[in-house]
């Protein structure tokens, strides 16, 4: 009963070309952060705590995965969360208005590490374009992967695009963010000697 009373509470319907409406969902007309595969939602969990002015959505496609972040989350802490199972994409993301997220954060994306699934990344061109559209005015992509063949193409990436800032004068750091969540999947990483890259990127110009 527990579990169907926080499925109701924090899992939301969509459509899609049916744009989301936040203030609909949350109530409230406060920033919108957007998490991108939210794996077991360790890190949607202590963000939401970490910054409860922010309203915040976990997105994945795994059923598996959106019921353990579900399961974690707290109807009473975190009532600026909310699921959606979904796969992102180039038209599925458009569900979120233009320029309404305030960041958008994806952490260790699925690196397809052999050439012949380089297509299959999530970070390209025709994708970062769509985060650009969606983000507000100096809104800001956090990406962490542990994958260095990864790191570079997402580099070049957003290099060859023009149309994000780079924090860092080398593109990326191998320091965290302050704050940062380390999830289980990171720290086990790092056990195994594997340090993640860190990007930060912020919408230059703006619409």
């Amino acid at each position: 009963m527990e579990l169907k009373a926080k499925y109701d509470f924090f899992k939301i319907d969509y459509e899609i070309n049916t744009k989301l409406n936040y203030f609909d969902i949350f109530k409230n007309n406060n920033p919108v952060h957007l998490e991108i595969g939210s794996g077991r939602g360790e890190f949607i969990y202590n963000k939401a705590l970490q910054l409860p002015s922010i309203n915040f959505f976990a997105v994945d496609i795994k059923e598996k995965r959106i019921k353990s972040i579900i399961r974690a989350l707290d109807m009473e802490h975190h009532k600026n969360v909310r699921v959606l199972k979904m796969f992102i994409d180039e038209e599925s993301i458009k569900i979120f208005p233009e320029n309404s997220i305030e960041k958008i954060y994806i952490m260790f994306p699925d690196p397809w590490p052999k050439r012949k699934h380089h297509r299959r990344r999530m970070i390209n061109e025709k994708f970062i374009k769509i985060l650009y559209n969606i983000l507000t005015n100096k809104g800001t992509v956090e990406i962490v992967t542990d994958h260095q063949g990864y790191a570079e193409w997402i580099k070049n990436v957003f290099l060859s695009e023009k149309s994000f800032v780079p924090k860092y004068s080398e593109i990326y750091s191998r320091e965290p963010e302050k704050n940062h969540i380390v999830t289980y999947f990171e720290e086990k990483m790092r056990k195994s000697g594997y340090i993640p890259y860190y990007f930060v990127f912020t919408k230059s110009g703006g619409k």
